[in-house]
Parts: structure tokens; sequence; C-alpha cells
């Protein structure tokens, strides 16, 4: 258990079955994988901008900064090489320490079974277990699924008033 996260399996709509637990620094290796593996637009969806490669810094920073700056959990799938990421959310710690921002990312092949709520919703409790009172993410309007997934778990959905092809998504805890 790190940082209040007990790991879980989950089973999918399709049957399928992941493990999901906290991210660590020795997942950086699996991080980069499942990078190489997300499409161009996936990359987009998720960075806002198009990514072709992953900061290595940033994400080394960002693995070491948890949990005292938010929380990082993966899905994990067996693979032929030990794991494989299928999925990652993440929340961080704002300006206000009684705020977080959130993020997921999905492997196109694990869309639609399922995986993002379930992430979604372990980190929307990780977040209230530490005490947080809000989440918000900042999501493409054109990223459909996530913007359903979120008004799914009750975020409110807004037109940012600085960038109207963006969404604020917000929930109270």
């Amino acid at each position: 258990m790190v940082a209040g996260f007990t790991p879980f399996d989950v089973t999918l709509r399709d049957g399928r079955a992941a493990h999901v637990r906290a991210m660590r620094p020795a997942d950086e290796a699996e991080i980069l994988q499942a990078f190489d593996r997300l499409s161009q637009d996936a990359r987009y969806m998720r960075f806002m901008r198009t990514v072709r490669e992953v900061n290595l810094e940033r994400l080394r920073k960002t693995l070491a900064s948890f949990p005292a700056s938010g929380l990082g959990i993966v899905a994990t799938v067996p693979a032929a090489d030990g794991i494989d990421i299928v999925g990652t959310a993440i929340f961080v710690l704002g300006g206000d320490p009684s705020t977080c921002e959130f993020a997921i990312t999905i492997a196109a092949d694990y869309g639609g079974a399922g995986l993002g709520r379930a992430l979604l919703t372990a980190l929307i409790d990780a977040a209230k277990q530490r005490g947080l009172k809000d989440m918000e993410g900042f999501v493409l309007a054109a990223n459909k699924p996530m913007l359903r997934l979120a008004a799914r778990v009750g975020f409110s959905v807004a037109i940012d008033p600085e960038d109207r092809s963006i969404r604020l998504c917000r929930l109270h805890l």
C-alpha cells in the first residue's frame, strides 16, 4: 500500500482483467513502452499538443515526487516481458492545497471496457482519503470519451473561458 492506495484487480466488461497499483519510479521503462504504443491522436488528446517523445527528466521528477505531490496509478496486464501498462491515472496537487488536477491515459485496445472508469474512481477515492476537496482536469472538447466518463462519474463539464477548445471538468470531493 502506497500513500493510502490499496492495489486491486479489476475485471473489465469484456472479461479481461487488469491489476491496478500505485505508480513507482521502477515503472519508467514500462511507461515509456506504453507511451510508444499510443497513437499520435491519443497522445494529442492526452497532452493537448503534439508530443513525439517523453520528456524523460519531467517523467522522472513526477515519479520521484509521488506520493508527496500527488498520486499516480497504473493498470497492468501480464506480457511476454513481464507486464504491460495499459492505463495510467494521476493527480497532482495544485497551488491550492485542497485541490488536485487529474489526467488519465488508456491504451486504445482497452478503451470502452471500463478501465478508465475504474482508474478515475480509484483516483477520486484516493484524493478523498487525502482530505482533498476538489479535483479538476482540462480536457480537449474533441475528447468525447473522456468528457462522457467525467460526466458519468459526477464531474461538471464547462467551457474553459480562456480557451473554447478545452473543457474544464470539476468535481467537489
